[in-house]
């Protein structure tokens, strides 16, 4: 979880700074998209990236507000869902997974990556959920200390999750999320198996690496730093290959990548805003 989000659920503070100037290093973060809500979507559901392709596909305009997702779900069913209170519920999760509001960066860069990088699409959806949901970035730690080939039990997650804040959900809960959650790590790539997960590396592409970059820049981040962010070691990407996929993305026009010796720079002209800028200058 994001170094502020620990120190906060640590009840500490961390590297001299206050709790006030953390809250409002997060309130900071909401503005692009990034929600530290305490509740999160994988208590009854996964990522939805079936469901988030099939939206996207039909709503194929990127200039589309959050209203034409709500009206392509809940008016005209593009999901297939059998009842109005599960078009609703759908709704609700993929909003909060995906925000599905293009005012936010988050999901305007999301749409950015998916409609030119198709086979970067498990882990930019795995990178955005991470950034949205706090129940599963949490899991995150654990999920990537395993080695490739290592066997992950649902058990050993829900002690996991447990552990975080004891006594939070009831064990039909934690075994449903724990069960959510297990599956979502396996749709990015970084877990296979239906029964028995084991440890796989996921497969990252110059899209998927580019939105880590961005989202990290987004923290704060800067050069180099940008390659070993929590957002970077989703990838699971040695610093040499992301390297090679951030200047192939450089050249695809995507985002600016320089490089000269050790020192590293990386902007995202075509992503940012000028009112976005704006805020990251604020931010300091």
């Amino acid at each position: 979880m994001p170094e502020f989000s620990r120190a906060r659920k640590q009840g500490g503070i961390a590297g001299g700074a206050t709790q006030e100037s953390m809250t409002n290093k997060g309130n900071n973060l909401s503005r692009f998209g990034f929600s530290f809500e305490r509740g999160g979507a994988h208590t009854s559901r996964t990522m939805m990236i079936e469901e988030l392709g099939t939206l996207l596909t039909y709503v194929d305009r990127p200039e589309a507000e959050k209203s034409d997702y709500l009206r392509a779900i809940d008016d005209e069913n593009c999901l297939g869902k059998r009842s109005g209170k599960t078009r609703t519920l759908t709704y609700r999760h993929l909003v909060d997974l995906y925000s599905l509001d293009r005012t936010y960066l988050l999901f305007r860069v999301l749409l950015y990556f998916w409609n030119r990088d198709i086979k970067g699409r498990p882990l930019l959806a795995l990178l955005c959920t991470y950034a949205r949901d706090p129940i599963f970035r949490s899991t995150a730690q654990f999920i990537l200390k395993f080695s490739e080939g290592a066997t992950i039990t649902r058990e050993s997650l829900e002690d996991f999750i447990d552990c975080q804040e004891p006594g939070r959900f009831s064990k039909a809960t934690l075994k449903s999320t724990a069960q959510n959650i297990n599956s979502t790590w396996t749709k990015s790539g970084h877990l296979h198996g239906h029964i028995r997960k084991v440890r796989s590396l996921a497969y990252p592409t110059s899209g998927s690496v580019s939105y880590a970059l961005l989202l990290g820049y987004l923290t704060g981040a800067r050069g180099p730093a940008l390659f070993r962010t929590e957002y970077s070691k989703l990838l699971d990407c040695t610093f040499d290959r992301a390297i090679e996929l951030a200047e192939e993305s450089s050249r695809k026009g995507w985002i600016v990548f320089k490089r000269a010796g050790d020192v590293i720079e990386v902007l995202f002209p075509n992503l940012i805003n000028e009112e976005e800028m704006e805020w990251l200058r604020e931010q300091g």
